[in-house]
């Protein structure tokens, strides 16, 4: 079976956004990419999580092209592809319709760093795309997806800001790996959460300080990061 080991891992990252409650019935997925080999495995579409094995991931390339498996790749395989195209630091993609996180997406609004909590994972707001127009859904609706994505990230870092909300459809996490991408789409989804309380609470809540911002995304992420072991 090919690429035995990365199947494991995306289909280890698959089943912890289920156990994390992040999935509802076969909504999402997960990918994975080997760098070196240029190939992808992916969840294949709507099998259910309960019953899916490693030898039920395909891989394909860069391209879409299947390598290897015997079911059909995610519909959504196409935004996947383009986000590792065009992000090459990363190594695993999450696309969720997790609660919170797609409501602010459905709103079509960004989810503003209110707190040092978001701040340990997300260098400033996770932002939301534009609104995909009429053209660009009767088109290539998935690759155009990816496309609004990468658009939207003109200018910003994705490894920095490791998620997007994609206007009227749900968010989207990514990470080095398969592992790290659902990671950071369990902390997207809690920090939505949490960003939803606190305006509820305050209505007229802003953005933490540029200064706690940095502080705390530094911390994990900076130079001379202090958080955890060495």
């Amino acid at each position: 079976m090919l690429l035995a080991e990365l199947r494991e891992a995306v289909l280890e990252a698959n089943l912890e956004l289920q156990r994390r409650g992040l999935i509802l019935y076969t909504f999402g997925n997960a990918s994975g990419m080997d760098r070196g080999e240029g190939l992808v495995a992916i969840k294949p579409s709507g099998v259910p999580y309960e019953a899916m094995q490693a030898s039920d991931l395909v891989i394909t390339d860069l391209d879409g092209r299947i390598v290897e498996g015997r079911l059909k790749p995610s519909s959504d395989l196409d935004t996947h592809l383009e986000l590792y195209r065009e992000f090459t630091g990363i190594g695993g993609v999450v696309h969720t319709h997790s609660e919170f996180a797609t409501a602010w997406a459905q709103a079509g609004t960004a989810i503003p760093c209110y707190g040092t909590t978001h701040a340990d994972y997300f260098n400033g707001g996770v932002p939301v795309t534009p609104p995909l127009n009429d053209e660009q859904i009767a088109g290539d609706y998935e690759l155009n997806t990816g496309r609004v994505i990468v658009e939207r990230f003109r200018g910003l870092d994705p490894m920095a800001t490791p998620a997007v909300l994609v206007a009227g459809h749900a968010p989207f996490a990514w990470g080095r790996t398969a592992a790290e991408a659902a990671h950071n789409a369990v902390v997207l989804e809690y920090v939505a959460r949490m960003a939803y309380r606190s305006r509820q609470i305050n209505p007229g809540l802003g953005e933490v300080s540029p200064a706690l911002l940095r502080r705390h995304y530094e911390r994990k992420h900076g130079p001379n990061a202090t958080y955890g072991q060495r």
